[in-house]
This record gives C-alpha cells, sequence and structure tokens, in this order.
C-alpha cells in the first residue's frame, strides 16, 4: 500500500483535488471530517473540550464558532486544543488504515499536515497549489470570510511555497478542473506503477 498525503494552504482546492482521488477509487481519509465527528453531538471528544474551553460546547457537541474565538492568537489554548483533537484523529487514522489495508493507494486528506508533522504516516506527499491572487479571491469569497481572518489562518500556515518544496508532487489547480484532474489520474497511475515509488 503506498499512503499519499495531501495537503494545501486554505483555498487552494484540495477538497476539490480530493473528491477527485475518490471518484477514481481512492479510498480517502478526510481529517477535517473526522475532527467533525468526533466534535459534533456525542463526539469522542466533545466532554475534553467543554472541561478545558467551558462554554464552547452544547446539545449538537461544539460550537466552532466559540471554539474558534476562544483559541484564536492564543498560541497556549490552541495548543491545549491540539492536544485533544489531534490523538483522537490518530486513532481514526488508524481505523481507516486498517480497513483499506489490502488497497493499493490510500489518500490521507490532511489540511496542517506538515504542521503537525502528519507527512512521518506518509510514503508521499502532494501539495495543491494556486496562485496567490487565485487563492485569496477564492476565500474572500466564502461567507462571513474577512481580509483579517484569512491572514490569521494563513499565519497558521505554512506558506505554499515551503509547503511545494517539501513535497513530493505538486497538483496545480489554477487552470480548469479538467487540468486539475489530469494531473490526479497522473499522479495514481505514476504511484500505481511504481513510478514515483
Amino acid at each position: 500500500m503506498v499512503i499519499l498525503g495531501l495537503t494545501g494552504s486554505i483555498g487552494m482546492g484540495k477538497s476539490t483535488v480530493a473528491a477527485m482521488f475518490a471518484d477514481e477509487g481512492v479510498p480517502v481519509f478526510d481529517a477535517d471530517a473526522a475532527v467533525h465527528r468526533l466534535q459534533g453531538p456525542g463526539g469522542g471528544v466533545v466532554a475534553a473540550i467543554a472541561a478545558a474551553f467551558p462554554g464552547t460546547t452544547g446539545a449538537d457537541g461544539v460550537d466552532r464558532a466559540a471554539l474558534g474565538r476562544a483559541v484564536l492568537g492564543d498560541p497556549a489554548a490552541l495548543a491545549r486544543l491540539e492536544a485533544i483533537v489531534h490523538p483522537a484523529v490518530a486513532t481514526e487514522r488508524a481505523a481507516f488504515l486498517a480497513e483499506h489495508a489490502t488497497a493499493p493507494l490510500v489518500l490521507l486528506d490532511v489540511p496542517l499536515l506538515f504542521e503537525t508533522g502528519g507527512e512521518r504516516h506518509c510514503d508521499r506527499v502532494a501539495v495543491v497549489s494556486a496562485g496567490e491572487a487565485v487563492q485569496r479571491a477564492r476565500v474572500l469569497a466564502r461567507p462571513g470570510m474577512t481580509p483579517a481572518r484569512l491572514d490569521a489562518i494563513l499565519a497558521r500556515q505554512l506558506p505554499d511555497a515551503q509547503k511545494r518544496a517539501r513535497a513530493d508532487i505538486v497538483i496545480p489547480t489554477d487552470g480548469s478542473l479538467d487540468d486539475t484532474c489530469a494531473a490526479v489520474r497522473r499522479t495514481i497511475a505514476e504511484l500505481r506503477s511504481g513510478a514515483l515509488a
């Protein structure tokens, strides 16, 4: 089995690219989706977050907006949150890998892959990348997003140039969806054939 890590900064099109891998039959572990499950009603980290960050949970699980306010700009609070969430996500990832142990290729879709040291769990890493102007336009078009909020998010992420430099594969998303899909198919073919092994 080849474990391919997929990452990319906000607004680069990582979710779209992950969906393309899934459409090609590659099992995908979505770390963000795992976090949402763990923080949802009855989720595995809700009680610990409630204890560490009073007022950020309720009947629907974690109030992500309230939790975001509680940790934004506070590195110590963010570290406390990560100490709760990261081990729980690692458990989910291990279960996913066990479930798909016979697959020739699996994808770990992890937004902060390099930032959290997640690349050590991968055989290869692909970075989804687009130009800065494209990235900012995409993100600022999202409801509720502001330039200040975007800058705060980017400050937590390794710069795109550094991600590209550390990646084994770069999947560009500046062009058409067909171009991106072609790049995904090439990547899958090369990984399955051993060309990128």
